[in-house]
């Protein structure tokens, strides 16, 4: 089949359309691929971003645990009378109950002025210790455990053991009288706050 310029000039309009067409498919081929990018770069967005909000949720219910368990701990020291002011007449009140009830010989004490254990911040709650030197007489070594346990147990302070020494006593016959001699350091330790501190007090 031959074709002319008659039959040329009818398919021109063909073509053209042909060629229309073919423009559009492709620029709405190029359309779609960058709206596809477009969504994914979104997506990735969103991930990245839900995944900013989880680590923030998780690490403020890690704080929260955090805070609660604090909150409770204080709640207990404060209950117990560690935090607030020295209460040493309830001190010297317990040394007298524990003597009376394990039936020690002799107990005898000496506090000395209250000090700081560490530099607080202004409004911030500092550690303070009063140093107490004890000496005791006793029939067996068990006594003086006995004593510390209760210590640590009932006093409305925390209690830090620095030193205990030991000593048979010389020229002593009579058990009753204690043949060992305990001499300790113990630290009578409170939490108060800072605002409230005025240094060493006695």
């Amino acid at each position: 089949m031959n074709f002319g310029r008659r039959d040329l000039s009818r398919l021109r309009g063909s073509l053209l359309a042909l060629a229309l067409m073919a423009a559009l498919g492709a620029a709405a081929l190029v359309f779609s691929s960058d709206r596809i990018d477009a969504a994914r770069t979104a997506l990735s967005t969103a991930r990245a971003e839900r995944n900013e909000i989880d680590g923030k949720l998780r690490r403020l219910r890690g704080e929260e645990h955090e805070i609660r368990q604090k909150a409770a701990l204080f709640n207990r020291l404060q209950a117990r009378g560690v935090i607030g002011e020295e209460q040493r007449l309830e001190w010297v009140e317990l040394l007298g109950e524990i003597r009376d009830r394990l039936r020690l010989i002799e107990l005898r004490y000496e506090f000395a002025p209250r000090h700081a254990l560490d530099e607080a911040r202004s409004g911030a709650f500092g550690l303070h210790a009063s140093s107490m030197k004890l000496r005791l007489r006793l029939l067996h070594e068990e006594d003086l455990t006995r004593l510390l346990d209760a210590l640590r147990r009932e006093a409305p302070a925390l209690i830090q053991v620095r030193r205990c020494e030991l000593a048979r006593r010389t020229g002593v016959d009579d058990a009753l009288q204690g043949l060992l001699q305990a001499d300790c350091l113990i630290d009578w330790i409170t939490l108060r706050e800072a605002a409230k501190d005025g240094g060493s007090e006695p």
